[in-house]
């Protein structure tokens, strides 16, 4: 029996054993993960989610408290403090998110050493595609500001628990920071031949972004669900307040920075988010968090967010290439022109100077 076989076996067994032995299973389409997923169609009627992911497809996640090097070993994961997929960080993220009022999915059935769980299913109401479909944009992220506010004002434990089991919520350090944004000069030129990184280059590369990242590991101060943007919000009118925003894929969360989610949402690759609609977003944000300091929280944002656009170039560059996913492509101009925005911050002149001397507008397409 072949490894798919085995997988499939076990999966019948997972869902049999809980209770969907009998339910239609409908495959949903992926992403850009090793994880799968499957609507359950039950005898009467109503639907859950059947999340995949076996814990092979991916390398080690950080473990609390390992140096520097045994997070270089381990495998990138590690290095970047990835959840690797494990359905202990889902559910235990998922748990903890519903505790505080949030929409995150009820975990409704789990075996984590085999990687599989049923979920409460949300909908299909992605921000994303009611916006394709006409609906006003604006009081959608109006809402997606006040989830986000609501997460910013928690202090975030170290260690979630839930359902039996636990999961350490580490923080975007210098080293998961560096990992991040050196996939732009690993995998840009690979994807453009034309672009060559001398080892000056590279240092100057290193040079101007230590400091950006030092005032990223500085402040790891809130919840940062890592990958919050309109494909993984949806849209659940009949509940109230920040609850009407359902959350996905915050798996990988961490310890981080404000700024971060902020620059996941509106630093969008995956829909164009304007100059406008951006800037309404952070005045709503600053509105809802009085406390804070508009001005250095900007600067906070253009740094950190350009440095989260470069990260997310090299991750598309190496799906594109290495994984031959050639879709990712077509998303890069639009992260481009986020990186230009935050160009624009002329305290982020240096920066600016690098992307100008080394890619030629004619290698940002």
């Amino acid at each position: 029996m072949g490894l798919n076989s085995d997988r499939e076996s076990r999966k019948a067994q997972f869902l049999k054993a809980h209770g969907y032995g009998q339910a239609r299973r409908e495959p949903l389409s992926g992403d850009a993960s090793t994880r799968a997923y499957e609507r359950l169609h039950l005898p009467g009627g109503s639907t859950v989610i059947f999340m995949d992911q076996p814990p092979s497809a991916e390398t080690a996640p950080c473990p609390p408290g390992a140096t520097d090097d045994e997070r270089r070993a381990a495998g990138y994961n590690a290095l970047a403090r990835l959840a690797a997929g494990r359905v202990e960080a889902f559910v235990t993220t998922a748990e903890w998110l519903r505790a505080q009022g949030l929409s995150a999915p009820a975990v409704l059935a789990h075996d984590a050493p085999s990687g599989l769980a049923v979920l409460e299913d949300l909908g299909d109401d992605l921000f994303a595609r009611l916006i394709e479909a006409g609906q006003d944009e604006a009081p959608l992220y109006d809402d997606a500001i006040e989830a986000l506010v609501l997460l910013h004002s928690v202090t975030p434990p170290a260690r979630l628990e839930a359902q039996g089991l636990s999961w350490p919520l580490l923080s975007y350090d210098d080293l998961a920071l560096k990992t991040a944004g050196d996939i732009l000069p690993e995998w840009l030129p690979r994807l453009r031949p034309e672009l060559r990184f001398t080892d000056q280059a590279l240092a100057e590369w290193e040079a101007v972004w230590a400091p950006i990242r030092a005032r990223g590991a500085a402040n790891p101060t809130v919840f940062c669900h890592r990958d919050y943007h309109a494909e993984n919000l949806i849209w659940l009118p009949q509940r109230t307040g920040a609850a009407r925003v359902g959350l996905l894929d915050f798996q990988d969360a961490v310890v981080a920075h404000p700024a971060w989610d902020m620059s996941m949402l509106l630093h969008d690759a995956r829909r164009e988010v304007s100059p406008a609609l951006e800037a309404g977003c952070l005045a709503r944000y600053f509105v809802l968090r009085p406390e804070l300091d508009p001005v250095r929280f900007l600067a906070d944002y253009h740094a950190l967010g350009a440095l989260n656009i470069a990260r997310i170039i090299g991750i598309f560059a190496r799906l594109a290439t290495r994984d031959g996913k050639p879709r990712y492509e077509a998303f890069l101009p639009r992260l481009w022109g986020y990186l230009d925005r935050c160009l624009a911050d002329p305290a982020l002149g240096d920066l600016k100077a690098w992307f100008d001397r080394h890619v030629p507008a004619q290698a940002r397409r």
